[in-house]
């Protein structure tokens, strides 16, 4: 680390009751964009230096604002193995040997960041998380560049890489300065075409001499990456604000206890609106550095407008305003999410089948790794699970009660239940995610517990009714309103799910996860009884 960089950040960090290293990494974002306006800048015929001019920022961060001499050692290792895997190992096993590779060197970050935790210090395993998503999605990509276009999707061929590109362009990819610590990931493809402009090689309508051209320059982002800058601000200093009024340290004291449950409850939804400011900062600050360098770029809408949501992360309006578990977790680290279901889930479904528990149970696992292992993100991902489970429930046998016998119109009542469901997923999630604040498990235990796990009380409330004779009483009065034909259209749309394991790899449905299980280990014994019983008849005979 340069000498004379903390300086001003301890000063700072005195007045603000911020850390220095948080500031340090506002700082680090901030100053990505002029240089994102630089790099630009910079020939689009000289793309090495676009790498060359990344990777010095890159290296700046790490080392000179963070002394992360071990961090680069960590990303080094992590991004030469997943480029050597690629390049030598043949066959269809080489993205699952990366993906075994690079999960096991990141839980070993993961836990030794767990056992020698340092509070309010930036490591590198922020940056190494979002290093993981690009290089298992690139190891993915060298694959499907090897094998006959026939064999995949739209999406496989799009993101596929024919050639192992070369270490600088490589190096470039994983040192994008704009997204190192907080992401979003991007897929290889998309930064080959960014570099070499081939991404902004558009059609447009010719003012001057009528009909239409083509256009490659990179357009102007500065007023989307404005705005963005300044929606993150606002989150940030919204979160220094409040992070002094909501705290964990009150909410686990006995102070606490003084408040009545209600307004228990509704200090946990403001520490977690808390919590979430900050990423919602830190997403919307890096979403603008990204858009700035024009990485951002997604081509233009129906109305021939640019867009610039190629890397959007959150949606705060969505997810502050969602009336369901599914809207909510598709709102939340949305790039996760397609890492999730085009890396993970999808690759281990077998060619020509459909979906089932293997896949939802190793996205479910991979997410859960990723996050890391504190006992807090397992209670807040296993919760959360069985939440999903009673908004399945009630998506089929309640909501249509509130729409009209058509079920494609709301009924005069929908509002009300829109408002319920807002209200519940909001203050229910609240409560969820207390652990992944909190991390401890005996501390979320009590948090839990001065809330008296109502939560958990509903979850088993519901579970109990829908699986008692109440759901039959139901089924049967939603049969008496929509028809027997209408309700098996419904009941089969609502669980042929293209993303079963939801947002963040949480489950869909865990009980059904666990039928399935059941269902496919009471198969194999049946058929290993029966091959027995074959053989003993075929001994019986000789």
């Amino acid at each position: 680390m340069l000498p004379f960089i903390d300086y001003p950040f301890v000063w700072l960090g005195g007045i603000a009751g911020v850390p220095k290293d948080d500031l340090k990494l506002i700082f680090t974002i901030l100053l990505s964009y002029p240089l994102a306006g630089a790099l630009k800048r910079i020939p689009d015929t000289q793309p090495a230096k676009k790498n060359i001019f990344m990777i010095g920022v890159s290296l700046f961060y790490l080392v000179g604002v963070f002394s992360l001499w071990s961090g680069i050692r960590t990303l080094l290792i992590a991004s030469a193995g997943a480029y050597g895997i690629a390049a030598l190992v043949q066959g269809p096993y080489m993205p699952w040997v990366s993906f075994v590779f690079l999960m096991g060197h990141m839980l070993v970050s993961h836990i030794y960041r767990e056992l020698y935790s340092q509070p309010g210090v930036v490591d590198v395993t922020g940056a190494q998380m979002v290093l993981v998503m690009k290089l298992t999605a690139f190891c993915w990509s060298v694959h499907d560049g090897r094998i006959p276009k026939s064999e995949l999707s739209e999406f496989q061929q799009d993101r596929a890489i024919p050639q192992m590109p070369s270490i600088l362009d490589y190096a470039g990819y994983v040192l994008f300065f704009p997204s190192l610590f907080a992401g979003p990931a991007f897929d290889f493809a998309e930064y080959r075409r960014w570099i070499d402009c081939s991404m902004f090689d558009i059609v447009i309508p010719d003012t001057k001499r009528g009909g239409t051209k083509r256009k490659r320059k990179i357009p102007s982002s500065s007023i989307p990456a404005t705005i963005k800058a300044a929606q993150g601000l606002v989150c940030i200093l919204l979160f220094v604000k409040f992070s002094s009024w909501y705290t964990a340290e009150f909410a686990l004291g006995d102070k606490f206890l003084n408040y009545n449950i209600f307004r228990r409850i509704w200090y946990i939804y403001a520490l977690s609106f808390t919590a979430r400011l900050k990423y919602y900062g830190a997403w919307y600050l890096t979403e603008g550095a990204c858009i700035l360098s024009g990485l951002g770029y997604n081509g233009l809408d129906e109305k021939k407008q640019l867009r610039w949501d190629r890397l959007t992360n959150v949606n705060p309006v969505a997810l502050e305003t969602a009336e369901n578990t599914r809207a909510y977790l598709e709102s939340w680290n949305m790039n996760t999410n397609k890492w999730l279901k085009n890396y993970i889930y999808l690759r281990v479904t077998p060619k020509g089948k459909k979906p089932g528990f293997r896949s939802s149970m190793a996205t479910f696992g991979t997410s859960a790794i990723w996050h890391g292992i504190s006992p807090g993100y397992y209670l807040t991902f296993l919760t959360a699970s069985f939440v999903q489970t009673v908004a399945k429930y009630f998506r089929r046998h309640v909501r249509p009660f509130f729409m009209n016998a058509d079920q494609n119109t709301a009924g005069p009542y929908k509002k009300a239940y829109d408002l319920f469901g807002l209200i519940v997923t909001q203050f229910s999630f609240a409560y969820i995610v207390a652990p992944f604040i909190i991390l401890d498990f005996k501390n979320s235990l009590l948090l839990w517990s001065r809330v008296y796990f109502f939560v958990h009380i509903g979850i088993v409330i519901c579970l109990a009714f829908f699986n008692s004779p109440g759901k039959a009483w139901l089924t049967q009065r939603l049969k008496n309103k929509v028809g027997r034909a209408a309700l098996r259209e419904m009941h089969k749309s609502a669980s042929t799910e293209d993303f079963r394991s939801g947002g963040l790899g949480v489950p869909d449905d865990p009980t059904r996860e666990i039928e399935e299980i059941h269902e496919e280990l009471l198969a194999k014994s049946k058929d290993i009884l029966r091959r027995r019983e074959t053989a003993r008849a075929k001994t019986r005979g000789a």
